[in-house]
């Protein structure tokens, strides 16, 4: 009777296989997830000038890809190992790691709420360097143009910000496109199969209403605030969609924690009692 139910003490496991495998499969996910943007990320910089990025954007994006990607990688390779060889530091690390960031995450949300003004300051920033750099990087300039249409404006705060750039400033008479703003700036018409790219000539030379019949006025800026109100639904559900992996994953890593140390105190239990049977 005493060596059966050894036996069964021995068999028996406080691990629960279902938490450990679903645990090991979603940072697996997670872990391919992170190759790919690496991957993406090295082919992106390695297919444009290492130097040009940093002066456009204050964060590279191919730069921003292999960062996250490299620090997802490292993260779901402590979750992939610590739950497959059952390793508390390991999760312990793991769980850490998903809080911080989690914390982080809504610690920025709250700053950008609280400080609107100065993030709307640091968009500002962000935008008039790019219109100052608009043709010196054919990617930097596609996304200028994709946003300008997109969201129907011309500039930051007004069609006017164009003359930061030195190709559309109004004082270099040299320049075919002086005092003018890009055509992705101009009022399309839908009879129109074909784009005319000099639509935007020599129109911050014209007052608001003249140039408003030809290409859009109002900023980007405002626009983007305004499409941000109109969609709080949708960035609130992206939001909860990239905070529920980190609490499942900070969730399955900790109750994984518990029933190992669970399984360490039975363990070393069933060594006592087996070295002493009337301990």
């Amino acid at each position: 009777m005493g060596k059966r139910g050894a036996e069964s003490r021995d068999e028996f496991s406080f691990v629960s296989p279902v938490v450990k495998y679903v645990l090991f499969f979603f940072n697996m996910i997670f872990w391919v997830i992170s190759l790919v943007l690496i991957s993406i990320g090295v082919y992106a910089r390695m297919t444009k000038h290492a130097e040009a990025a940093m002066a456009h954007l204050t964060v590279d994006p191919a730069i921003l890809l292999i960062v996250v990607g490299s620090l997802m990688f490292l993260i779901t390779f402590c979750g992939c190992i610590g739950s497959l060889r059952e390793n508390i530091c390991l999760l312990q690390t793991f769980s850490i790691c998903l809080t911080v960031i989690f914390l982080l995450q809504l610690a920025a949300g709250i700053l950008g709420f609280v400080f609107s003004d100065k993030a709307r300051g640091k968009v500002t920033e962000v935008i008039n360097r790019a219109i100052v750099h608009y043709r010196d990087d054919l990617d930097l300039q596609n996304l200028i143009d994709f946003g300008q249409k997109e969201f129907s404006c011309c500039g930051g705060i007004s069609y006017k910000d164009w003359s930061l750039n030195m190709y559309f400033n109004c004082t270099d008479s040299r320049s075919p496109e002086s005092c003018g703003v890009p055509f992705s700036c101009c009022l399309l018409s839908k009879d129109k199969s074909v784009i005319n790219t000099m639509c935007g000539y020599e129109m911050q030379a014209l007052k608001d209403d003249k140039a408003g019949e030809v290409i859009h006025t109002s900023g980007c800026i405002d626009k983007l605030v305004n499409w941000i109100h109109s969609n709080l639904f949708l960035l609130g559900g992206i939001a909860l969609g990239l905070a529920v992996p980190q609490l499942v994953g900070i969730f399955l890593s900790q109750n994984l924690i518990n029933q190992i140390k669970d399984q360490i105190q039975l363990q070393q239990y069933s060594v006592a009692h087996r070295s002493d049977p009337w301990r």
